[in-house]
């Protein structure tokens, strides 16, 4: 009976940078201007693509798709964040921790798919030109964004329905800002190897297939590039995929950094590398979505007409 009581966790605390409280100060500042960022930049663009006809086309059309789920996955945790900045002891229920999990978990593979697609679509418009309109129709580029956000949840649904179906005892402390789920599998105790082989699967399918599509669909486009004649046209087929090519190596680049990184072997340094790891982590979370809108709208004269029309009705309306 005393283990089965053990065994039941109401609530989790979310260590963060709780022994740093200067710099709590500081990053709250920082998190905060860079999530106000986050929220203008990919709103403005989702704006854009839904006003503006001249942006009602499968590219914008999956860039509104990656706005959007830029601000959900940051609003998932990063409130989160900044509320822990802020209050002592910083806690958040069983239940709240398993929806955290899940949208971010959720986004992050949506996210993965979606490059995917948005890759597929640039490798269409160059390589096929003359059949683009037919093969990405409304028919085909709606049913692909569905799938990319279907096929995230999906993933999500599974692995946070086992997570959540582990016995959790000890302390309950997260060393981390939020539910990340590998900070949450630790504290399990029970056999975590189902959860451990479940998502080293999902990281396949939505790490490894994406970036392997997205290799080749670049290097049939880069192909098709170099056998155009006039360096003017070389340019003008570049920059048509140059914005979703620089997100594609951010996003998977931090994702590398992060994971790939070698771990300190030296336990005097095993705190520093916490801390370290979890500001990566965190940094991670807000670089991609922050870059995204200022990529796609300094790289693209479609867009930037389209934020000034829309500034200009709006500060000068008719």
């Amino acid at each position: 009976m005393e283990e089965a009581n053990q065994s039941i966790v109401t609530e989790f605390v979310l260590l963060g940078l709780s022994d740093q409280p200067r710099l709590e100060k500081t990053f709250f500042v920082l998190i905060l201007l860079t999530y106000l960022v986050i929220l203008l930049g990919n709103g403005i663009l989702i704006l854009v693509t839904i006003l503006d006809s001249h942006l009602h086309t499968p590219m914008y059309f999956f860039l509104g798709n990656l706005s959007f789920l830029d601000i959900c996955y940051t609003t998932s945790s990063i409130p989160l964040v900044l509320d822990g900045f802020l209050t002592p002891r910083k806690t958040i229920s069983f239940s709240g921790c398993a929806v955290q999990m899940f949208l971010s978990f959720a986004m992050g593979a949506t996210e993965c798919v979606l490059l995917g697609m948005m890759a597929f679509d640039r490798y269409v418009a160059i390589c096929n030109p003359l059949r683009y309109s037919v093969i990405m129709s409304k028919a085909a580029y709606v049913p692909m964004a569905i799938s990319s956000w279907v096929a995230g949840g999906t993933n999500s649904l599974v692995q946070i329905s086992l997570a959540v179906q582990l016995p959790f005892c000890g302390d309950s402390v997260i060393n981390h800002f939020t539910c990340e789920i590998l900070a949450v599998l630790k504290l399990a105790c029970a056999d975590i190897s189902i959860n451990v082989i479940s998502m080293g699967v999902a990281n396949v399918i939505f790490l490894g297939v994406p970036v392997l599509f997205i290799l080749v669909s670049y290097i049939f486009i880069l192909t098709t590039i170099l056998r155009i004649p006039s360096a003017e046209g070389r340019r003008k087929a570049f920059s048509t995929c140059s914005a979703h090519l620089t997100v594609v190596v951010i996003f998977y680049g931090t994702i590398l950094f992060m994971y790939a990184k070698p771990k300190s072997k030296d336990p005097l340094g095993a705190d520093k590398q916490d801390i370290s790891d979890k500001l990566i982590s965190l940094f991670y979370g807000v670089l991609t979505p922050m870059l995204n809108p200022i990529i796609y709208s300094l790289r693209n004269k479609d867009v930037k007409i389209a934020v000034k029309k829309l500034v200009s009705q709006e500060c000068f309306p008719r």
